[in-house]
């Protein structure tokens, strides 16, 4: 048998469980649910806790027998005790509120953000950026929490959004910072024993002899 399927389900105090019309009906103190179970599971329920068998060994089979296990374990898990999910909301003026049956998101677009809550589960402002989330139902508490973060997810940068609590975001290095502008000198020449110096009314490029005196040009050249 499925490792998975073969574990029966415990019903706890205060929980009842019957099969019936093809499905399993929970109740408990945080409600009741109803999970369809597969044509070729069988469902027993004796001694406070429900068994499941599978027809065959084939794998298709043997996937729904664990699958219809785990189902039935959260129905019963969630009409007992409940599940929450938790949101957190980074950025600043960003907020969530509750009107109604409505989770009211600013989360910086240009209107806010309305999302539907739907019945079963139970929405708690703790704080303008953490939100909690409580049902019986996993399955329709994951889908809500996941779409409330699908409206803004955690950019890469800086952070900024909504999240799981607890949830680790990596974040990328930002582009690296603008070399600070600085003053240029000019360079030197290359050789500044080949630099001549000039004097006012000499003629430019006139050749200089030791001790800087200029070498005859023009008229004045020896004859």
């Amino acid at each position: 048998m499925s490792r998975v399927g073969k574990s029966p389900v415990m019903i706890p105090k205060g929980t009842t469980a019957q099969v019936r019309n093809g499905s399993v009906a929970v109740k408990g103190p945080k409600g009741e649910m109803s999970v369809p179970v597969p044509p070729d599971i069988t469902v027993s329920i004796e001694a406070e806790k429900i068994s499941m068998a599978r027809a065959s060994d084939l794998d298709d089979v043997k996937a729904r027998h664990g699958l219809a296990q785990r189902l039935i374990q959260n129905a019963v898990r969630g009409v007992s005790q409940g599940f929450s999910r938790e949101l957190e909301i980074v950025g600043i003026g960003y907020r969530a509120a509750k009107q109604g049956d409505k989770l009211v998101l600013t989360i910086g677009y240009t209107k806010p953000v309305e999302i539907l809550i739907p019945k079963g589960v139970e929405v708690i402002i703790e704080s303008p950026t953490k939100v909690v989330l409580k049902g019986a139902d996993r399955h329709q508490l994951g889908q809500l929490a996941a779409d409330v973060r699908a409206v803004r997810p955690p950019e890469v940068y800086q952070g900024k959004g909504i999240r799981y609590m607890g949830e680790h975001v990596r974040k990328k290095a930002g582009k690296p910072a603008a070399a600070s502008t600085q003053e240029t000198t000019p360079s030197p020449p290359a050789n500044p024993s080949a630099s001549q110096s000039f004097q006012a009314g000499e003629p430019v490029g006139a050749p200089q002899g030791p001790g800087g005196l200029t070498i005859g040009s023009g008229d004045d050249d020896v004859k």
